[in-house]
């Protein structure tokens, strides 16, 4: 028995200094951190969604851009609810910032930088993520290469901000040093059987294509009560409301 218990704990010694070379930096919070995604908390390292790294979405599709919009709103919700800003840069404004309350994001905790060139876009996000002031980036372009998303990560690793790179219909779905990468797709919005009719509460699949110590997955879920949640029962959509009531 003592002979099993040394050999578990050199195992999980050598996990733990793997994810350290790897970039993982753990919290003193053994609990750990979620940012709202506790339904999924065992796709990821340590069951602890990775803070201070990049995290890479990808969308093929207006549609998908819009739906990873609100999912990543979702998980900025959370990172700002421990301390600082957001630094939110495009090349044009796609984001509706009353919007993103349903998130609990204040509005004016949001910096939105706008700028047509994506080598300045990755230029800014760059700088911004050097900012311990910040508690994350989010930019949206089109390509990164490996060279860009290494220095990306480097900037992280000394200031322990979360850096989102959203890509929308990229050229190139290339290898990147990004942590993770998430395609996130809509769902059409739901109700229970007894619930009043109008729009339901936004849903996704959210498949995460891959993460570094992690296991990849995909789910479908919905925002609701101010968290993620997993759809793990049938409802009415809007649609199939109506036509019951008829």
């Amino acid at each position: 028995m003592r002979t099993l218990s040394n050999r578990a704990a050199i195992i999980a010694q050598l996990q733990k200094d793997i994810l350290l070379l790897e970039g993982f930096k753990p919290t003193l919070d053994d609990s750990g951190f979620h940012a709202g995604l506790e339904p999924i908390k065992e796709a990821f390292p340590n069951a602890r969604f990775p803070t201070g790294a990049i995290h890479e979405f990808i969308s093929m599709s207006d549609e998908q851009a819009a739906a990873t919009s609100g999912f990543i709103c979702g998980i900025l919700g959370k990172l700002m609810q421990q301390r600082g800003l957001c630094v939110w840069i495009s090349s044009s404004p796609t984001l509706f910032p009353p919007a993103c309350k349903l998130f609990d994001i204040l509005p004016h905790h949001l910096i939105f930088i706008h700028l047509k060139r994506e080598r300045d876009i990755l230029w800014a996000m760059e700088e911004a993520l050097k900012c311990n002031r910040l508690i994350a980036v989010v930019a949206e372009l089109q390509e990164i290469n490996l060279v860009a998303s290494r220095r990306l990560q480097l900037a992280v690793e000394q200031s322990q901000v979360t850096g989102f790179v959203f890509r929308h219909k990229p050229k190139n779905l290339n290898n990147t040093s990004c942590i993770s990468r998430w395609s996130i797709s809509p769902l059409a919005s739901g109700m229970e059987e007894d619930g009043i009719p109008g729009i339901g509460f936004p849903r996704w699949k959210v498949e995460l294509l891959k993460i570094r110590n992690g296991r990849p997955g995909s789910w479908q879920m919905e925002w609701s009560a101010n968290s993620f949640k997993l759809i793990t029962k049938p409802k009415y959509s809007v649609h199939e409301r109506l036509l019951k009531r008829g």
